[in-house]
């Protein structure tokens, strides 16, 4: 008996959907236009979200501009959203926007524009060009509807993003200083020493600013050390300047040891270049003053020559 009913639930099963698909095959093929219409909202309430995009795809086109336009195109933008088609539907709800600025679901619309475009940004460590378009709808939804319900739910959004960005950032940073371990470290100190400060002031309250503070003084001073002796004392000051900075802004630090140790090295740097510095301009002062007299001696000599001659 058993089995029999569930034969009997199969059957009816298959035969309903079996059906339902031939009633949808006749729906894409009519030109009943009230049917279609009535047809592919009954499909979004049923939230069979693939079939409903499918007939409002036919019957849009003929009621643009109708009453029933705004509902439907509502309902289009949304059935691309519940089937994560993130793209198209911020695309179609922006385009429901500034078709329909006076509706009551204009604010919806907008929202959801950039919804769609917060939840199709990638990870941080893709490319964030999309995420930038995403903060930048959010901004204009926040600009248009200040006292929206969902305005502090876009500001968590834009927070979140913003945060995407500071980590790519970071690694960005890291990736320059993992540069400068290699064979020819070359401009990848000056790279490092441009992109930390650019981070700090993007991000002036990141809290990766005290590791890549300390980087800088640590980078910085490997700059120094490798560059030419006329590059060598303003390099040398700028390590200085770095390390000052670490320690009065990071009193606490866990790295304060470090660069301390930093600065007393590069303070010994500093005083042993200002000997060498002095050291050669002595013997530079020296070779020019014998330079100049063996010009004084070779000019008496040919006045000599010359009077001699007369």
């Amino acid at each position: 008996m058993k089995n029999s009913i569930h034969i009997f639930v199969g059957t009816f099963s298959l035969l309903l959907a079996l059906s339902s698909c031939g009633e949808f095959y006749k729906l894409e093929k009519s030109t009943n236009w009230d049917e279609l219409y009535d047809a592919a909202n009954r499909y979004y309430d049923k939230k069979e979200f693939n079939k409903a995009i499918i007939l409002y795809d036919r019957v849009l086109p003929v009621i643009r501009g109708s009453g029933k336009a705004e509902m439907a195109e509502f309902n289009y933008a949304y059935a691309h959203f519940r089937t994560k088609r993130y793209i198209e539907a911020a695309g179609y709800f922006k385009t429901f926007f500034d078709t329909y600025n006076r509706s009551p679901l204009a604010e919806e619309a907008l929202f959801m524009n950039a919804y769609s475009l917060y939840l199709d940004s990638p990870d941080y460590n893709l490319d964030q060009r999309s995420s930038r378009d995403a903060v930048n709808a959010i901004q204009l939804f926040m600009n248009r509807f200040p006292e929206s319900d969902s305005y502090e739910r876009a500001l968590g959004m834009i927070d979140d993003l913003q945060k995407r960005f500071e980590e790519k950032a970071f690694q960005e940073s890291k990736m320059y200083y993992r540069l400068t371990d290699g064979l020819f470290p070359g401009e990848f100190y000056r790279a490092c020493i441009i992109n930390f400060q650019n981070f700090a002031k993007s991000y002036p309250d990141s809290k990766y600013n005290e590791e890549l503070g300390f980087k800088l003084v640590e980078v910085s001073l490997a700059y120094a050390e490798r560059s030419v002796f006329a590059k060598k004392e303003d390099r040398l000051k700028e390590t200085i300047t770095f390390g000052e900075n670490f320690l009065k802004r990071f009193p606490e630090s866990g790295y304060g040891k470090k660069v301390s140790n930093l600065l007393s090295k590069t303070q010994t740097e500093l005083e042993s270049y200002y000997k060498l510095k002095e050291d050669y301009e002595k013997r530079t002062a020296e070779a020019r003053r014998l330079i100049e007299e063996e010009e004084a001696r070779n000019r008496d000599a040919a006045d000599a020559l010359k009077s001699a001659e007369n």
